[in-house]
């Protein structure tokens, strides 16, 4: 395993998971490891972005549901909507009770099955839902939900992408960063994501520093089960099964901050 210039690793993890501005200049394994070790500070700037534009729309007079619409829409657009496509596909290979070549086969195809509408409706209602509430309680934990929920779903693509974690196929981003984070790297990582949570809740009391933690805490669980699942299914990861992570984890985040 070769150093390199912690820029690459920023511009790959900006590059391929943002619409952002930034050219990936390189793309191997170790550049690949950098980035998915960044991953959460991808996530860091999306959550800032979909938290300024719900609080931009209850500025402007707009109520907690509106504002809530906006803080889920961002990360979509901030993402060319790639994780919800992901999370479709992901739910209409496991749906279709198919063996593992015939079930990547059917994630691969363009069109969206009736496992994933279902599975989108449902996953954006309850994002918007637990989001709305959030902030019909407080602008402030609002906004800090937004921030928890889209930094916690790229902390579940570095711990996909951990070492030991194959790919289900040779090519695509699945292929790209299966197995290229070091176990040490991903539990370092995830007590820095978990920790920032907490010091952020400590803003609001005691509680938060405990709920914001379990927030991040329950979504790395319940995508690492998802993961065990799909590798169990499909033989691996893909780029989709990526995506479904992510929303897994951001919905089961917001979940938790509300039910809290």
């Amino acid at each position: 395993m070769s150093l390199i210039p912690p820029v690459h690793g920023l511009r790959f993890a900006f590059g391929i998971l943002t619409v952002l501005p930034v050219r990936v200049t390189r793309w191997d394994r170790d550049t690949a490891r950098g980035g998915m070790l960044c991953a959460p500070l991808a996530g860091l700037v999306v959550g800032l972005c979909a938290a300024g534009v719900g609080l931009l729309l209850l500025l402007l007079g707009a109520g907690p549901l509106l504002a809530a619409v906006g803080g889920v829409a961002v990360p979509a657009v901030l993402t060319r909507g790639l994780h919800l496509d992901g999370l479709a596909d992901t739910a209409d290979g496991l749906g279709s009770g198919k063996p593992a070549e015939d079930a990547l086969r059917i994630m691969k195809q363009s069109d969206i099955g009736p496992f994933g509408v279902l599975t989108l409706v449902f996953v954006l209602l309850a994002q918007v839902a637990a989001l709305a509430q959030v902030y019909d309680g407080s602008w402030a934990r609002g906004a800090l939900a937004s921030v928890v929920a889209a930094t916690a779903a790229r902390l579940a693509l570095t711990l996909a992408a951990r070492a030991g974690v194959p790919a289900a196929r040779p090519d695509g981003l699945g292929a790209a960063v299966a197995g290229v984070v070091p176990v040490r790297g991903a539990v370092g990582v995830t007590l820095a994501v978990t920790g920032g949570a907490a010091a952020a809740g400590a803003l609001f009391g005691t509680y938060d520093v405990l709920r914001t933690a379990l927030a991040v805490v329950a979504s790395a669980v319940v995508a690492g089960l998802l993961l065990r699942h799909c590798v169990r299914r499909f033989g691996g990861v893909t780029g989709d099964v990526f995506g479904g992570l992510a929303e897994t984890a951001a919905t089961t985040a917001l979940l938790v901050l509300v039910l809290g």
